[in-house]
């Protein structure tokens, strides 16, 4: 089994190179890998109805959609992640492939389970989610390792209101969450925790040989740009939503109903007791055709005469009420 440590804590490089590697790979692989602060929704998720919109936009963290379905997570440093690509067969065995990462954590002293569907778990407390995507003959198995993750990160960038989105998506399942290195009997640091991941996974790795070659870093970015960085992916892959939100505005109440398809708005509606001098129904097939995405509803309604429609309000109030 080949061994790969990636450098770049980009998460969509970092997700491309999972795809690129289960398509192409030639032999088994064991890959462990960080991000910077991101969150990744499963392939089956609402993206917009898994995170804290607010949240992530004021610090400038990516979401990213992964191709393995699963519950939405949050990345960063402090959380180590592992990939296994398997060449041998389509099986789905959660179990089988978490069992050596089982016994690298047991190894430092900490006693941990396998619970539930895909988690692992200390004290009952999850500190890693699995996930896993079949292509062809092949298993692309991977999960996260809570180390020494900013927990509170976590919460609020997942963290969303219930009532704003009604759809048929796959669900994250909040559960209470906990680090290795709170458990461990002495300090580590995550690089070297990693290092002892790999020697346990696979104990015959030379450190100066976990490299990706040249064509794989390449093939890799060219799928970043073109698939995990790209909107159609990360948000227009969701399945059909309905949003609703309400809130008040210098021009009155507004009561935004979006029907949105492919990340792109099908339907609006805009009630409320807000003034207008013209009918609002214009306004709302404006609306229509829009991405459900802040710089292109601000784009779309650019050339429109906002206040004979609403008020009093502004481009900037109304997209507000769209998210």
């Amino acid at each position: 089994m080949r061994a790969i440590l990636l450098e770049t804590t980009d998460p969509a490089v970092n997700l491309a190179t999972e795809e690129w590697l289960l398509k192409n790979a030639t032999t088994d692989v064991f890959m462990l890998w960080r991000n910077a602060p991101a969150v990744i929704v499963g392939r089956n998720q609402n993206t917009r109805a898994q995170i804290d919109e607010a949240f992530v936009r004021e610090r400038g963290i990516p979401v990213v959609r992964r191709l393995s379905g699963g519950g939405a997570v949050f990345h960063d440093l402090g959380n180590v992640n592992f990939t296994f690509i398997s060449l041998g067969g389509g099986a789905m065995d959660f179990r089988g492939f978490t069992a050596p990462i089982l016994a690298a954590v047991a190894a430092l002293g900490v006693a941990c389970a396998f619970e539930g569907r895909n988690d692992l778990t200390i004290e009952g407390q999850k500190f890693s989610g699995n996930a896993q995507h079949v292509w062809r003959d092949r298993v692309l198995h991977h999960g996260t390792l809570l180390f020494d993750a900013d927990v509170s990160h976590l919460a609020g960038a997942l963290r969303v209101d219930p009532e704003k989105y009604r759809d048929k998506a796959v669900k994250s399942v909040a559960k209470r969450v906990t680090n290795i290195a709170a458990h461990l009997p002495a300090p580590m640091a995550v690089t070297d925790f990693m290092g002892h991941v790999m020697g346990h996974v696979c104990p015959g790795a030379a450190p100066g040989d976990l490299a990706l070659a040249p064509d794989e870093a390449a093939g890799a970015a060219s799928l970043a740009e073109s698939r995990y960085r790209t909107y159609d992916w990360n948000f227009g892959a969701s399945p059909a939503y309905g949003f609703t939100r309400t809130r008040r505005t210098p021009g009155g109440l507004i009561e935004a109903h979006l029907d949105v398809k492919g990340g792109v708005i099908l339907a609006a509606r805009l009630l409320g007791d807000y003034f207008g001098r013209r009918d609002v129904a214009e306004l709302e097939a404006a609306l229509a055709g829009c991405r459900h995405d802040r710089d292109a509803l601000a784009e779309c309604l650019g050339g429109v005469e906002l206040g004979e429609y609403l008020l009093g309000v502004g481009v900037e109030e109304l997209v507000e009420c769209l998210f």
